[in-house]
């Protein structure tokens, strides 16, 4: 069987990997797209990382955080919690996985496409629960002391999340108004930073799901996929996960699996999750202030969910369950 892998993310590295790894056939088709300046990649995020491609102390190097300070809704004295991760540019993280991926050229047809890139099916339509944006700008920290902790401020218009990538410099996400208006209103984000640096981007950071997700001959992964609001701080391990769940499908049925059940269990563990993140956010988004912003942050959500469980209506409990980086049939 060869399986041709369209992307040229976490989640195709991931595939290629694992693929490669149990003797599948795998073309890899590269496709283009900015990449993201900034990856908070937590222990969770980590350890899966480790667990597909093995030791990686490239990233073991990087910029490390070790706690997280929120200033969220109606509480005036910030929270501080245990946070360990590290500070990453997508780029350098991509560098650094694919050290471990050797994809195999080939021009015969694929038998399976595995998609973490537009352009999917014509049959996919993609479901947006909210709009909201974020804007990246590059801010230099004005205290050391900082640099090993991220932080989170809710603001009546939307909130900040600060990420130290070294002792000096740092990028600040604002999501909602612009960043000039959201640190006018800030209390624990603006005293840390200087002035506003360059604007690096903006990107959509309310989830979104394609659906379907896989049809005969393909799976869709990755931000092909669906997309996490940044907040859970969860994006980059669920494109792992996928990519895991992706890779363990095609190989039950390059074993001579039913794919029909197959597929349908990939659809419903990938919409149980989204429907499980977005109550999540919901709960975060409900406690983060008042305003008609939030309201209908809030509204977004809950709708989300609903579609969901529409979705997984009928599904009688898991057909396969995960042994290592097997599916196994329930028994």
């Amino acid at each position: 069987m060869q399986v041709r892998i369209q992307g040229d993310g976490i989640a195709a590295a991931c595939s290629a990997h694992l693929l490669n790894r149990s003797d599948v056939r795998v073309v890899w088709q590269a496709t283009e797209r900015p990449r993201v300046p900034v990856i908070l990649l937590t222990g969770a995020a980590l350890t899966l990382m480790g667990d597909v491609f093995g030791p990686l102390p490239a990233l073991a190097e990087s910029h490390r955080i070790r706690r997280r300070v929120v200033s969220w809704g109606d509480a005036y004295e910030p929270v501080t919690v245990e946070h360990p991760a590290v500070v990453v540019s997508e780029q350098f993280l991509l560098a650094t996985v694919k050290q471990n991926v050797e994809p195999v050229p080939a021009e015969a047809a694929s038998d399976w496409f595995v998609l973490t890139s537009p352009p999917l099916p014509a049959e996919c339509r993609e479901h947006n629960f909210g709009i909201r944006r974020a804007t990246a700008v590059r801010v230099d920290l004005r205290d050391r002391s900082d640099s090993d902790a991220c932080w989170v401020e809710s603001i009546p218009s939307g909130w900040l999340f600060l990420i130290p990538a070294s002792e000096q410099s740092a990028y600040l996400l604002a999501v909602g108004a612009s960043p000039e208006e959201l640190i006018l209103s800030s209390r624990l984000i603006a005293p840390r930073i200087g002035p506003l640096g360059d604007v690096l981007g903006s990107f959509p950071t309310h989830p979104r799901l394609y659906w379907p997700l896989c049809g005969p001959g393909w799976l869709a992964c990755g931000s092909a996929a669906m997309a996490f609001d940044p907040l859970c701080g969860d994006g980059t391990a669920q494109a792992v996960r996928e990519a895991i769940l992706a890779a363990a499908v095609l190989q039950e049925i390059q074993k001579g699996g039913d794919p029909a059940p197959l597929l349908s269990h990939y659809q419903a563990r990938l919409a149980a999750g989204m429907s499980r993140h977005l109550m999540m956010c919901s709960e975060f988004y409900r406690t983060g202030g008042s305003s008609q912003w939030w309201t209908t942050a809030v509204q977004s959500l809950q709708q989300g969910a609903q579609w969901c469980a529409t979705k997984l209506e009928g599904e009688a409990g898991r057909k396969y369950q995960m042994n290592g980086f097997e599916l196994r049939p329930v028994a």
